[in-house]
């Protein structure tokens, strides 16, 4: 009998091991299909959100944001699209620090005033995208720069920065102004990633010839704006497929999400700002705009404009928009 009890005992020990093994290859098994589905995640936003070239539709906007566009707005917006058509802007070009060339169009006023802005662009546009801004500045006595940004438009690239390494170009572009084509008071203005990318080259060491910095609907950090973006188009937690696409970037693009960040760029700001946002933009939350303000150094202003979407104040509300953005540049040009 001792002997049956003992043989039973070994049985039921060796069928407990064999099922702790086939229970480890499940899990085990699990847990690698779970690695390889983070990782084919991971690539596919990277292509989505980061690699140059791939049409993304992004959080749409409601269409009644537009609507209160007076006749006077749309006809000073047409004029000015209508006059950008017909020029022919000479192209510029810098070598980045990572050997990239970049291109921009150049507008040189007939009034030589030494006034220079910089327009940037937004997600995946290209300069053009600014040609409603260019007659106002032009008709102030500005030269215009409209540069691509890496990964943009006619500039080299295969990544989008979102603003972090286009930051350092633009510390370029603003030396190539100064030593090359006379610049005296330059402004920097930005729309969406463009809004973000000035702001995060406000941290930077500039030249006293930076008079101001005009920011049009920015985020805060690229992480929070894509984690935004990752609810509202695909539904999903940001957690963990965004530190995924994150590392994936560092090692394709040489930036994690989380080191991009406008808001801590711009607390080592001193020159005067002026952030502008919708308080129905749905593509970047207006809560950011308030968080930029809060956190910037130097002087300050916030517009926040009434039923605009995205980059929509200058469409919606385009006589005040100059108006306040005439002041704000008399202002800066005092100093």
């Amino acid at each position: 009998m001792v002997e049956l009890l003992e043989k039973l005992l070994l049985f039921a020990l060796s069928g407990g091991n064999m099922l702790k093994k086939k229970l480890g290859v499940v899990l085990g098994s699990i847990v690698g299909l779970f690695i390889i589905g983070l990782f084919i995640g991971g690539n596919y936003f990277y292509s989505e959100g980061i690699k140059r070239g791939t049409e993304v539709e992004l959080h749409s906007e409601s269409e009644t944001v537009n609507a209160a566009a007076s006749q006077t707005d749309l006809s000073i917006i047409e004029e000015a699209e209508k006059w950008y058509s017909n020029q022919d802007p000479e192209i510029l070009e810098i070598l980045s620090y990572d050997d990239l060339r970049l291109k921009a169009g150049f507008f040189e006023n007939e009034m030589d005033t030494g006034k220079v802005v910089i327009l940037a662009h937004g997600y995946r546009g290209n300069r053009d995208h600014m040609d409603d801004l260019v007659k106002f500045y032009y008709d102030q006595g500005f030269d215009v720069l409209m540069p691509d940004s890496r990964g943009h438009g006619e500039s080299e690239g295969d990544y989008i920065g979102y603003g972090w390494h286009d930051r350092l170009d633009y510390v370029k572009w603003i030396d190539l102004l100064i030593e090359k084509h006379g610049a005296e008071q330059i402004v920097l203005h930005g729309n969406s990633m463009g809004a973000s990318l000035v702001l995060m080259t406000s941290g930077e060491e500039l030249p006293d010839k930076v008079k101001g910095i005009v920011a049009d609907s920015g985020y805060t950090m690229v992480k929070e704006e894509l984690k935004h973006q990752l609810k509202h188009l695909y539904h999903l937690p940001a957690f963990p497929i965004l530190d995924v696409t994150s590392m994936i970037t560092k090692v394709r693009a040489g930036y994690f999400f989380g080191e991009a960040s406008a808001i801590e760029q711009v607390e080592k700001n001193t020159r005067p700002l002026f952030i502008i946002h919708g308080d129905a933009d749905e593509l970047v939350p207006t809560e950011m705009a308030y968080e930029l303000y809060e956190a910037a150094g130097g002087e300050k202003e916030l517009w926040i404009v009434p039923d605009a979407g995205h980059t929509k104040a200058y469409s919606i509300a385009t006589e005040e928009f100059q108006e306040r953005l005439q002041e704000f540049i008399d202002k800066i040009m005092e100093n």
